[in-house]
């Protein structure tokens, strides 16, 4: 028995969406440092309710979880640039919150583009 392949054009508009979100968030974090990543966080808040019951809506969730993860470790980051705990600890913070939002954007597009649901 053959396996089928279904094309489902609203599910791939929504997919689409979801990667362009990706891509939007990794040029923040390339050109900005992830200051201009409120831009693709409003846009998942709006659109994730229309992915409800498909994989992408756990893609939403993943930007949304990274973006405020990643606001709350530069936060942290900073603050200890900024006070007497100095350079030596905020630096490697934020490099270590860059590397991770990194990592979650390209494990996100890699399993976006294989059809996976991100873990919750």
């Amino acid at each position: 028995m053959a396996q089928e392949i279904v094309f489902d054009p609203y599910l791939e508009s929504r997919k689409n969406l979801a990667w362009w979100l990706y891509l939007f968030h990794a040029a923040s974090l390339v050109f900005s440092m992830g200051l201009f990543s409120f831009i693709p966080l409003i846009i998942s808040y709006v659109k994730r309710p229309e992915t409800a019951g498909t994989f992408v809506y756990s893609h939403h969730s993943w930007q949304i979880r990274s973006f405020w993860w990643f606001l709350v470790w530069s936060a942290i980051g900073w603050l200890c640039i900024f006070t007497f705990i100095g350079i030596i600890i905020g630096v490697p913070i934020l490099a270590i919150a860059w590397i991770w939002k990194a990592y979650r954007l390209i494990r996100g597009l890699v399993d976006l583009n294989h059809n996976k649901a991100m873990p919750e």
